[in-house]
């Protein structure tokens, strides 16, 4: 397993944590809010079940539109569900939703500029991002690997179709046993959007073909 040396400001301090139970209509999920110690924001993790060892897990960045609002233009929202259901199958899990990464990062006010650009003049996710001077991904995912040290996580089952997000938490000395595909279905207005990311991003998305074929 990858280790890495853990600071003692790279621990969530028990001040910053507040937990207590969340029934829903999948499950009774412990319900964590925690402060990050290194990037100050406030997270939010449901966790099912107490394994420590190839423990199934989510680490899902907050899109509000697609979360909240059920925007068509990204699979966010589907895929927050389909994590959900998984680990509520399984019986075991943790699902982290992180806070503050709006659109890959950059906010939610310049996701929306974004947006402008690609009706307007049809550029992809990545291009209406660097048009405006944003970084393509500026996404963290050091506080997930936080709290899966102060959980006893050690090894991880990652629901995800980026590989950088596994080499990600491997870096933070999170061991990624399995990456599993979490895909969400392709509709009209989102097609743009996934292809983009499976070209230029290297997410796994081989569905996106199969639906271009029909």
């Amino acid at each position: 397993m990858h280790e890495r040396a853990v600071r003692r400001e790279d621990t969530i301090r028990d001040e910053d944590v507040a937990e207590s139970q969340l029934a829903t209509r999948r499950a009774n999920f412990r319900c964590i809010a925690f402060r990050d110690p290194v990037d100050g924001v406030e997270h939010l993790a449901l966790v099912l079940g107490s394994a420590s060892e190839d423990v199934l897990v989510r680490i899902h960045s907050e899109c509000l539109t697609g979360d909240v609002f059920g925007a068509l233009r990204c699979e966010c929202g589907d895929q927050l569900r389909l994590a959900l259901d998984r680990i509520a199958d399984e019986g075991s899990g943790v699902l982290v939703y992180l806070r503050g990464q709006e659109g890959r990062g950059i906010g939610l006010v310049a996701k929306v500029r974004t947006q402008v650009l690609q009706d307007s003049r049809g550029l992809d996710t990545v291009d209406s991002a660097t048009a405006l001077g944003y970084p393509v991904d500026t996404r963290d995912y050091g506080p997930a690997a936080r709290l899966f040290r102060r959980l006893g996580v050690r090894s991880v089952r990652l629901l995800s179709n980026n590989p950088d997000k596994a080499r990600a938490l491997e870096t933070s000395g999170i061991a990624v046993v399995q990456r599993l595909p979490l895909l969400a279905p392709a509709n009209e207005q989102n097609l743009g959007y996934l292809t983009a990311k499976r070209d230029r991003l290297a997410h796994d998305l081989p569905h996106i073909g199969a639906h271009v074929a029909e």
